[in-house]
């Protein structure tokens, strides 16, 4: 299934992308000239008028950006599960007593002792795809993992032990 957009100059102003759902809304991005932007939802029946237009910083932006990206990689990742019986998808917290807050996600050899796959770590509401073995992971780190029930179960107990 393809996604339309549309771009429309708007001179003096900028530059309008819109994003046409299957439902026939509209949802707009306005890059102004002078950097900012704006986040526009228009009328079904005219799609000119605006039924909310939001100002957004560099910083807002990215971040609703990366909320949609990660719940579109989430709910791939659960389809992925659906379609596999036997495959599950889980978050896991790393907390600060655990023995790799501070080290390296190799360190952990998750795959090679749970059969799991690390296929991103969330850290501050960002998500990183496809960590390296040389990530530093760090508490608060949510670790989004996909395996079998035992081999999650074994990845959520190596996690969560303490050092010591």
């Amino acid at each position: 299934m393809s996604v339309r957009v549309e771009k429309a100059d708007l001179p003096g102003i900028g530059v309008r992308h819109d994003l046409v759902t299957a439902r026939g809304r509209r949802i707009g991005v306005v890059d102004m000239r002078d950097g900012t932007r704006e986040l526009s939802i228009y009328r079904l029946d005219d799609p000119d008028c605006t039924i909310a237009a939001i100002p957004m910083t560099d910083a807002e932006s990215a971040t609703l950006a990366e909320l949609l990206g990660a719940s579109v990689v989430m709910s791939k990742l659960n389809k992925l599960s659906d379609d596999a019986p036997g495959l599950f998808t889980e978050k896991l917290l790393i907390p600060a007593d655990s023995q790799y807050s501070g080290r390296p996600l190799g360190d952990t050899r998750a795959r090679t002792r749970t059969g799991v796959s690390i296929v991103a770590v969330v850290r501050n509401k960002k998500a990183i795809p496809s960590p390296r073995p040389d990530f530093q992971l760090e508490a608060g780190d949510t670790l989004v993992a996909v395996g079998t029930r035992e081999g999650l179960d074994s990845l959520n107990d190596l996690i969560v032990s303490a050092s010591g």
